[in-house]
């Protein structure tokens, strides 16, 4: 499983004109699921996401995690994520896994997250043509990746 963190002062995802989720200081999370992503990829990105010390302190230092500030997140299934430029100039998007497998991974991951940030966390729709907005804060843009956790 793949997350791109971007923390930000506000962001909201679009589906037809309509805003479907948004979300005032926090994180972006775009979400990519591959077919081997199980439970503990999802526990491990949830914890290390609600943890990660990515917002500033009185200092101006980055030193607080989402629980810490109380930050929200927004979480949007990404699945060129796992896009793959190996051989030429278009994407295989192989590794990705398909919407029956991945659309109950990302759920899962999404209910972990809000278990684990005491709060829902707002979501894009699945599958859905998207359009996200969002004002990046530092900026602060962090790979996640649960097969390489660096």
């Amino acid at each position: 499983m793949r997350v791109l963190v971007q923390r930000v002062s506000q962001a909201a995802v679009e589906v037809e004109g309509r805003t479907v989720g948004e979300i005032g200081a926090g994180a972006l999370l775009l979400v990519g699921v591959e077919e081997a992503d199980g439970p503990d990829d999802i526990v491990w990105l949830a914890r290390k996401i609600s943890q990660l010390r990515i917002f500033n302190d009185e200092a101006g230092v980055m030193n607080r995690s989402l629980l810490d500030c109380g930050g929200d997140a927004l979480a949007v299934s990404q699945f060129t994520l796992h896009a793959s430029v190996k051989k030429g100039n278009r994407p295989s998007y192989s590794r990705a896994a398909r919407g029956e497998i991945s659309q109950p991974l990302f759920d899962r991951f999404v209910a972990e997250l809000a278990a684990t940030l005491g709060k829902p966390v707002p979501t894009g729709v699945f599958g859905a043509d998207m359009q996200v907005s969002l004002i990046n804060d530092g900026p602060v843009t962090i790979w996640l990746d649960s097969r390489n956790p660096e």
